[in-house]
């Protein structure tokens, strides 16, 4: 049996070097093992160093993915692999030495359409480490169960997947037209079709979160983007959580907008307005302060002053997404040209 693992990535130069050791230290069970590095035509020397790496080592194979995002990255190194099973890997993400190994074990033994794990996190630095910390909190996640590290079952989307590779020959490939959430959108296609996927903590990873407040608001910004396109692509969506956010935010902007033209008219309905805008504020402040505390372990209580404007971040930026892929009434195809804040990658 062959496995096909597949890692997008561009300009990763000083990471994709120690990516690769770890790819080559997996524990594969006996089964062989191909590793497509799908590249999205990198100019800071990523490709001189997986150029190295493919001299010395056969299993390794670089993919030119002139898209230059994650969907078309993997669409080319799924149609270039020869594997029955596709293992999705990411650069900015470690791994257990038994994951390959442990994927391919759930996969058989469960009869999922596709496996993985939670999304653990490993953080470094004071504000890496709260934002770390409001991930893992149903507050900012609203209950998504891939952000609890305990959970073991059915769920609606995992981190990264492996499949069969017939399953591509069934739905599709993943959709390009998308610069974020193609993971999320390929999953409820999956699930609408009749497919199941499958969490299990016995598969461990550990995702690098964001290290500053600018780089996560521009991440949850394109999530929320990009997440009404796959709404309108699919009519619903695949959670009502995810219309949270924007609803709440285009609560705020319109109370807020109303309190100031109701101001200049000098109209009782300006002071109702307002004290609703204030309510919802102190209320949102309050159930931050909340949620805080229960994110904050006995040991990171030095985190707890800055978990309620992490969890600003995370709402208003999805959010404030949301409301401008409102605006767009159609995504096009991306690809090189694409670029400004609705494409370009934050790390």
């Amino acid at each position: 049996m062959i496995v096909s693992v597949l890692v997008p990535c561009r300009n990763e130069a000083r990471h994709i070097g120690a990516l690769l050791d770890s790819l080559l230290a997996q524990k594969t069970g006996g089964f062989e093992v191909e590793f497509l590095i799908a590249d999205g035509m990198s100019d800071d020397g990523t490709r001189d160093i997986i150029g190295d790496y493919v001299q010395r080592h056969p299993a390794i194979r670089m993919i030119d993915n002139p898209g230059r995002i994650v969907s078309t990255g993997l669409n080319a190194a799924i149609r270039a692999s020869r594997g029955e099973i596709i293992v999705r890997m990411d650069a900015h993400t470690e791994f257990d030495p038994d994951y390959i190994k442990t994927c391919v074990e759930v996969l058989d033994r469960t009869g999922a359409n596709n496996v993985g794990g939670p999304a653990r996190t490993k953080a470094e630095g004071t504000m890496a480490r709260a934002i770390a910390a409001a991930y893992h909190s149903p507050f900012s996640t609203g209950g998504a169960k891939f952000h609890n590290p305990g959970y073991e079952g059915y769920v609606d989307t995992v981190t990264y997947g492996c499949w069969h590779r017939n399953i591509f020959d069934k739905i599709g490939m993943f959709d390009e037209a998308l610069v974020r959430n193609q993971d999320d959108e390929f999953n409820l296609r999956l699930t609408r079709a009749g497919g199941r996927i499958w969490q299990s903590p016995r598969i461990v990873s550990w995702y690098h979160p964001r290290g500053t407040l600018r780089h996560l608001f521009q991440q949850y910004f394109q999530y929320g983007f990009w997440k009404v396109a796959v709404i309108r692509k699919h009519k619903l969506p695949a959670s009502w959580r995810h219309l949270v956010p924007g609803i709440f935010m285009l609560t705020l902007i319109g109370l807020g907008c109303a309190t100031g033209v109701l101001m200049m008219a000098d109209s009782r309905l300006a002071r109702l307005t307002a004290t609703t805008l204030g309510v919802m504020l102190l209320c949102y402040i309050s159930a931050a302060i909340v949620f805080a505390f229960r994110a904050t372990q006995p040991k990171e209580l030095y985190l707890l002053p800055l978990l309620p404007l992490v969890f600003a971040v995370y709402h208003f930026s999805y959010g404030l997404g949301f409301l401008a892929g409102l605006t767009r009434s159609r995504v096009q195809s991306t690809g090189p040209k694409t670029g400004g804040l609705f494409a370009k990658l934050s790390r």
